[in-house]
This record gives C-alpha cells, structure tokens and sequence, in this order.
C-alpha cells in the first residue's frame, strides 16, 4: 500500500539519451541562421563569413560542411536568426544525432572528435 506524503507529486521522466557519456560538456551561445527549424541533437556547422550555424551539409562550401557542434535545444529559426546554444564538447549517442545531407555517423566522426565531441 502506497504512503501519501502531502505535497510530494510524482512525474515520469523520459529522457532523450543524446547525452552518452562523462566526458565534460562546454556549451556556448551562438547564432542559428535563418531558413531551418531544427531539433536538438543537430549536427552543425560554422559559416565562415558571418560566423553564424547551420546544419552541417556535406556538399556546403562556405565553411558548414566540417561539422563542430551539437545543437542543444530544438529551434525554429525558419523566420529569424535565432540565438541557440551549442554543445561545444560532450559525448553524444549517434543514433540520436541529426545529421545534414551527404554527411553519417562515420563521416562526422572524426571532425567532431578533433572538436573533443564523441560519438558512440
């Protein structure tokens, strides 16, 4: 038989398992360009003439090709630029990655890890 406890509530939680490991994450406030609505866990890439992210596609030429962050909330950036937090390093289940046109887990891999970003 259950004990109430008056004031305690309960919530279940369900986590969504993009965050894999230990390993210290550093995180930062960056732009997200406008044009894409884009959910957590986001693959992305840095332009680099205005600085400002995008999701990484391989076939890019201005800089957001060479994946370099994991974006940590969901944004909807489809009518303004949007200020977004970033994971800067971490360790990262690859499953849960969304990755841009062109790129997968093998070919993201390596420049992440040269970022301290793991996939596993």
């Amino acid at each position: 038989m259950p004990i109430y406890q008056p004031g305690v509530t309960t919530d279940s939680y369900s986590p969504d398992q993009l965050v894999a490991g230990d390993f210290p994450r550093a995180t930062r406030s960056v732009t997200l360009i406008t044009g894409q609505n884009l959910p957590r866990g986001a693959v992305l890439g840095k332009i680099t003439a205005s600085g400002k992210y995008t999701l990484s596609l391989s076939a890019s030429s201005d800089g957001s090709q060479v994946p370099s962050a994991i974006l940590v909330d969901s944004c909807d950036a489809s009518g303004a630029d949007q200020s977004i937090g970033i994971f800067e390093t971490g360790e990262f289940l690859g499953s849960a990655l969304t990755l841009g046109t062109g790129h997968t887990l093998a070919s993201v891999r390596d420049a992440l890890r040269d970022v301290s970003i793991f996939i596993r």
